[in-house]
């Protein structure tokens, strides 16, 4: 809720303020309280995400022995450093945030450098953050997305479903019990022909990004000869997102096919096995462990991930990856980049229990045709 003036609940005495962040206005513009500026706070996000530009955002955190004049005294001082564009609110009753539009890190620093100028005896400590900078750094260097890189934990419509996402879990674990039992002989005469037709271990262990981010190891039947160079397939995840569709588009103008047909890296078994999809099995395992899903996102690879614009991000922040997904169901390797991670995203804004159970029947039919696979 907006405030334009600096009112007290009870009395017209600064003494007679209490911590509760609810209580306090300011005098000139808008200030933000506890989840309205969380709300703020995500439409600035997908504002960022939108028009691929940064978000900073300052973090005061009150000193213990604060009070209500400190407090006014460093509401004052926010108004006088920031900008008009600028958003401020309560986080919480210790904390003020201070979101800065199309303002990158240094940029933030600086304005901290602002609000701490001359201040003697400052009472309030200043972090900065920056999105997605923050975010990138850490896909980049360590394959995951830090803890720290966004200070809120911003809640979307999916959270209050805990619910359902407890029944989400229970049946992901009791169907992914019952797959590894009906397909363990397949598991089995799998296994037998990738170690009788090609030197090398049966599963293929990749790291894959999850829900947050968070790096797993991830499960596949081996299709490829071992010891292959990924570069041919980093250099068509690069096209892929950059949005080069014609130059890997083994397919036709009408009928598009973002696969390369010819890849020498896998190997006679491992062709057959990616276009009926029993390549995918082992991720029973996965979403037995719970690094997975049974529906979900797709969960991409660290370098992939790298190459990503902020509002892709969407699709590793939100929920746990599925072994399928409707990107899976509605267009798999004839989908284009930006339309599969819109897949995504519609997926995760639209998510419920009857989804997931329309997406695995989708699923079974078009594992049946060997459609969309390779």
């Amino acid at each position: 809720m907006k405030r334009n003036e600096f009112l007290q609940e009870k009395s017209e005495s600064p003494s007679d303020i209490s911590n509760n962040s609810r209580q306090y206005r300011v005098k000139l513009g808008e200030f933000f309280y506890d989840f309205c500026f969380i709300e703020q706070l995500r439409l600035e996000k997908l504002r960022a995400q939108r028009s691929k530009s940064t978000l900073s955002i300052i973090l005061l955190t009150l000193v213990e022995d604060s009070n209500a004049i400190n407090i006014q005294n460093t509401l004052n001082l926010v108004r006088e450093k920031t900008r008009g564009t600028d958003i401020s609110g309560f986080v919480n009753d210790k904390t003020i945030g201070i979101l800065l539009p199309d303002t990158d890190e240094n940029g933030a620093k600086y304005i901290c450098e602002k609000l701490l100028d001359g201040n003697k005896d400052p009472q309030f400590s200043a972090t900065t953050s920056s999105y997605p900078d923050h975010i990138f750094e850490s896909l980049a260097k360590i394959g995951s997305i830090r803890a720290d890189a966004f200070p809120f934990d911003i809640k979307h419509s999916i959270d209050a479903k805990w619910f359902e996402l407890l029944i989400k879990r229970g049946i992901d674990i009791v169907g992914s019990l019952i797959g590894i039992i009906v397909f363990m002989p397949v598991m089995v005469m799998t296994a037998l022909f990738i170690k009788a037709t090609s030197p090398g271990p049966i599963i293929f262990s990749q790291t894959r990004l999850g829900k947050q981010g968070n790096p797993f190891a991830f499960y596949k039947f081996r299709s490829m000869h071992i010891n292959m160079d990924d570069q041919v397939h980093r250099e068509y995840i690069h096209e892929f997102i950059n949005g080069n569709h014609k130059n890997i588009n083994h397919g036709s103008t009408e009928q598009p096919l973002y696969k390369n047909k010819s890849d020498p890296r896998i190997t006679r078994i491992g062709r057959f096995i990616r276009k009926t999809s029993i390549d995918e099995l082992p991720q029973f395992f996965n979403v037995l462990k719970g690094d997975m899903s049974l529906v979900g996102p797709r969960p991409p690879l660290p370098y992939e991930a790298e190459k990503y614009q902020a509002w892709h991000l969407s699709r590793i922040l939100e929920m746990k990856p599925g072994i399928t997904g409707l990107w899976q169901v509605e267009g798999r390797s004839k989908t284009q980049w930006d339309d599969s991670v819109r897949l995504d995203i519609r997926y995760i804004q639209n998510w419920s229990l009857l989804f997931d159970l329309t997406i695995l029947l989708r699923t079974v039919k078009i594992v049946l045709k060997c459609s969309g696979a390779l």
